[in-house]
């Protein structure tokens, strides 16, 4: 046996002569005290462990329900004696619980979107389209009582009883290569007519009819003597409708004779509702419409109209 072994021993042997042994009815007392002691802690720990289970339970039906319920017994209010010969007091009325869900609308019923638009009465002058920077001569713009078309033979327009306000002006204009202060490359008459409801479109069919029932007008073209012929043209996509035609005349020196070349004039004339705007190039010194610079300012002339009639 080892010696460390045998010094564990050694010191047992003496911790245990130093202490009394108990007596055999010490020792089952001991033993039945624990034994009760356990007894008692398991029953006091099922009941705490039921009471928690209940208050549990209680905690979740409440929260299931928004509320915590009442307690089981709640004594009813004590009501006064009525005095004789009167009425008992009305019993309160309950409140009635908070709707819920959206509040009913507070709009005017029958009355859907919003008022349209007045039809205008009048022309104002921004109606009529500003001029690109590069287009720009330095001249201002005048209105004049003027012819709004070129003649065609003796056509007639039924829709001019339809008219409520008709205006035009004249306008030069320079191409944006030429140096500003140089003589205008050209000029219009624009003109813009407001029509009653319907007769706009009767005035582009009416128009139509009369360059095709004109297929030569003599003395047009600026105090030139020669005969001029109108002539359709295909047109883009302008406004609700458009209708585009040329005039074209032979060109005469200053004897007056033929030179072989034509001066050419374009008229676009474009509806937008019941508002028709025409611009009738017509040239400066002899020059002839460039189609480009044409379509350019008829777009700007859409535009300016449709954002009046907003």
């Amino acid at each position: 046996m080892s010696r460390e072994l045998s010094e564990l021993y050694r010191s047992l042997a003496a911790h245990a002569d130093g202490r009394t042994l108990t007596v055999p009815a010490d020792l089952r007392r001991r033993a039945d005290r624990r034994a009760r002691f356990r007894i008692t802690g398991a029953a006091l720990g099922t009941a705490l462990l039921v009471g928690g289970l209940a208050t549990g339970t209680g905690l979740v039906l409440a929260g299931d329900h928004g509320t915590v319920a009442p307690p089981a017994a709640v004594p009813p209010p004590t009501v006064p004696a009525s005095p004789a010969g009167s009425a008992p007091p009305a019993a309160p009325t309950p409140t009635s619980a908070p709707r819920t869900g959206s509040p009913s609308p507070t709009g005017t019923p029958g009355k859907t979107g919003t008022t349209p638009p007045r039809a205008p009465r009048s022309i104002p002058d921004r109606a009529f389209f500003v001029q690109a920077a590069g287009n720009r001569t330095g001249m201002e713009p005048v209105f004049r009582d003027t012819d709004a078309l070129p003649a065609l033979c003796d056509a007639r327009y039924g829709s001019d009883a339809g008219i409520v306000q008709r205006r035009t002006r004249n306008l030069a204009y320079k191409l944006p290569q030429t140096p500003r202060g140089y003589v205008p490359d050209g000029s219009y008459a624009h003109t813009i007519t407001l029509y009653r409801p319907g007769r706009a479109a009767e005035f582009l069919r009416e128009l139509r009819a009369a360059v095709r029932g004109c297929p030569a007008q003599p003395g047009v073209g600026g105090g030139n003597a020669s005969t001029s012929r109108p002539r359709l043209l295909a047109d883009g996509d302008f406004g609700d409708g458009s209708v585009l035609f040329e005039i074209r005349t032979p060109v005469r020196d200053i004897d007056g004779r033929p030179t072989g070349d034509d001066e050419v004039r374009l008229v676009r004339v474009i509806r937008v509702g019941d508002v028709v705007t025409v611009l009738w190039e017509q040239g400066w010194e002899g020059t002839s419409s460039i189609r480009s610079q044409v379509d350019a300012d008829s777009r700007r002339a859409v535009d300016a109209i449709e954002d009046w009639l907003r």
